[in-house]
C-alpha cells in the first residue's frame, strides 16, 4: 500500500482530553479524507458492476441521505428497470465519525454479486445532543421507509437483510429487533465487529476489553468516549444496547463476524450466544488476529476479502427467492 493515502488522513486525536469543537472538526477532515480518491488504496475500489449515488430519504423531522448501491445490469434487463431486487439495509461503523462511502469496496461488490440493491445509511452521528438513540431511529427510519415504498425502489420487500459494522452493527441488531416487534420480516442480519453493550461498567466487563486494551491502538479512550456520547447522563442504556434486549426469540438468522484482535470481540462473542439460547439461528465467524474495523480495510487486512466473501455466500442463501 501507497504511503501517500497516511500523508493526507488526519492524526489521530487523544480521545480521553477531546473538546466538542476538536471532536467536530477532527470528524470532518477524516471524513472528508475517507470519501476521498487518496483513501482508496487503504479502502478499497468500488465494484464497477455497482452504481453508486447519494439519494435522500424524508423521514419524519428530517431528510436522511443514503448511498445506494444498484447492480448495472442483472442478466434479465437493466437493474434500474428491475422491481424485485432483494434489499440490504447497511449501517457504517465508527459511531462518532464515519461515512458510508467508507464502505464502498464492500457494499458495491454485494450489490453487484448477489444482486441487491444495498442501500447504506448516513446516520446522525453521535455528538453531544445527538445521542445513540437518534442514529437507532436513523437505521429503523430508513428500513420502515424503503420497505413501505419497495416499488419505487425496485425491491422485493419479503426479500431484505439488515448489515453493520461496529456501531452499525449495534444499529443494525437493534433495527433487526424492531423489525420483529413491527411485523417486518427479515431473513437475515449480518453483524461485523459488533459493539453490543454499552451499559455502565458492562460495556468494559470483558476480557477481550482488558487483553486489547493498547494493542494494537488505545481502544479504551475512544470506548470510553463513545459510552459518553451514546448514553447521555439519565439516558436508559439498556434500551440501545441489544445484548440486554429482553427477548432475542424470532428474530432474523444471523451472521456475527468477529475479529479476535479487537477489544470488542466478546461483546460479538456473548451477543451470538445470547441469540442461541434464544433460538435465533446464528453463525459465529472469527477472524483470527485480524483488527476491529478489517472489513473496511481491505488494503491493509488480509482477511477482508474471506469476510467479504462469507457475508456474499451468507446473504445468498437468505435471500434467494
Amino acid at each position: 500500500m501507497s504511503g501517500s493515502a497516511f500523508a493526507t488522513r488526519p492524526p489521530e486525536p487523544d480521545y480521553s482530553v477531546i473538546t466538542t469543537e476538536e471532536l467536530l472538526a477532527h470528524r470532518d477532515t477524516e471524513n472528508r479524507w475517507r470519501a476521498s480518491g487518496a483513501a482508496r488504496a487503504v479502502l478499497g475500489e468500488p465494484d464497477p458492476g455497482a452504481a453508486i449515488a447519494w439519494q435522500q430519504v424524508a423521514l419524519p423531522g428530517r431528510d436522511l441521505p443514503v448511498r445506494v448501491y444498484r447492480p448495472q445490469s442483472t442478466g434479465e434487463g437493466e437493474a434500474g428497470t428491475r422491481t424485485d431486487l432483494p434489499l440490504v439495509v447497511h449501517v457504517h461503523g465508527g459511531g462518532f465519525v464515519g461515512t458510508a462511502t467508507q464502505c464502498d469496496w464492500a457494499n458495491s461488490h454485494l450489490a453487484a454479486a448477489l444482486p441487491a440493491l444495498v442501500v447504506s445509511v448516513e446516520h446522525r452521528l453521535l455528538a453531544p445532543g445527538s445521542p445513540l438513540a437518534d442514529a437507532a431511529d436513523d437505521g429503523w427510519g430508513v428500513l420502515e421507509h424503503v420497505v413501505r415504498h419497495a416499488a419505487q425502489w425496485g425491491v422485493d420487500p419479503a426479500r431484505t437483510a439488515v448489515f453493520g459494522e461496529s456501531c452499525g452493527a449495534l444499529i443494525s441488531a437493534l433495527t433487526a429487533i424492531r423489525a420483529r416487534e413491527a411485523g417486518v420480516e427479515l431473513k437475515a442480519q449480518v453483524l461485523v465487529n459488533p459493539v453490543a453493550d454499552v451499559t455502565g461498567t458492562g460495556m468494559f466487563d470483558h476480557p477481550s476489553i482488558a487483553e486489547y486494551a493498547d494493542d494494537p491502538t488505545p481502544a479504551l479512550p475512544l470506548l470510553r468516549l463513545f459510552q459518553r456520547l451514546a448514553v447521555p447522563p439519565g439516558a436508559d442504556a439498556g434500551a440501545v444496547s441489544p445484548l440486554h434486549a429482553n427477548d432475542l426469540s424470532g428474530l432474523a438468522p444471523a451472521l456475527v463476524v468477529v475479529p479476535t484482535r479487537d477489544a470488542v470481540a466478546d461483546h460479538g462473542r456473548s451477543y451470538a450466544e445470547r441469540l442461541r439460547e434464544a433460538g435465533t439461528p446464528v453463525r459465529l465467524s472469527e477472524y483470527p488476529g485480524a483488527k476491529h474495523a478489517f472489513l473496511t480495510l481491505p488494503g491493509l487486512e488480509a482477511q477482508a476479502e474471506a469476510a467479504r466473501a462469507e457475508i456474499l455466500a451468507f446473504l445468498r442463501a437468505a435471500l434467494a427467492e
